[in-house]
């Protein structure tokens, strides 16, 4: 996976991009893109500067992610990469046409505080938030990516990354808070969604130091 700053989003959905990418290696790519349909949805950057797009790649050799990283690289300003490792507590609907997703996916990507270590800080997230975060929002998609190691350095600034995270809300959930938690209407039951959620995120440090990234969803074969 790639985090791209400074995006051109037109070039992220060429042929030719695609064309680079099927030439270094690759088999089929997903592009998540802060583009106009998710334009009133709240981002959060970590930076002073926001990620504009975040594009999964996947590969049968991790040999050939220099050429992904140099086929990606006319897309964007600068761009940081990660080998990650995929969980899917809740699978997404994929058609793998370049159509977009209907919904609004937005994408965490999280770093460790210090003061956890990587064991307590992943069971925090993946063993006693996972269930939290599915109880408490309206997602119909929720993926889990733990950084395996860096493939690219980091541009300067950014700080270095633990995991991403991406979450499909419906659509309305962009300006309804109510669509976003799944909490039918009831500002009660918002209320304790919103808390629990709150108090479980803020157990393994996603309160901090993340970009919150919202984004469109396109999935082509390559």
């Amino acid at each position: 996976m790639h985090a791209l700053w400074d995006v051109d989003a037109a070039a992220l959905h060429s042929p030719a991009l695609r064309e680079r990418l099927a030439a270094a290696g690759a088999t089929r790519v997903q592009v998540n893109v802060d583009d106009e349909p998710v334009a009133a949805a709240m981002r959060i950057p970590a930076g002073t500067t926001p990620i504009g797009a975040v594009v999964s790649v996947w590969v049968d050799s991790l040999d050939v992610a220099p050429a992904v990283t140099a086929a990606l690289q006319p897309t964007a300003g600068s761009l940081a990469g990660w080998e990650v490792e995929e969980r899917r507590p809740i699978d997404p609907p994929e058609t793998w046409d370049g159509s977009r997703v209907d919904g609004l996916a937005n994408i965490a990507v999280l770093r460790r505080p210090e003061d956890l270590s990587v064991e307590d800080w992943r069971h925090r997230w993946l063993v006693d938030h996972t269930p939290v975060a599915i109880a408490t929002q309206g997602t119909f998609g929720y993926l889990q990516n733990v950084v395996v190691a860096p493939v690219t350095d980091l541009p300067d600034g950014v700080a270095p990354v633990a995991a991403l995270v991406e979450e499909l809300f419906p659509s309305a959930g962009i300006t309804d808070i109510h669509a976003f938690y799944g909490s039918g209407g009831d500002d009660a039951e918002l209320n304790d969604r919103i808390t629990r959620l709150m108090t479980s995120v803020g157990r393994f440090g996603a309160d901090r130091d993340l970009d919150l990234v919202p984004t469109s969803r396109y999935c082509y074969p390559l």
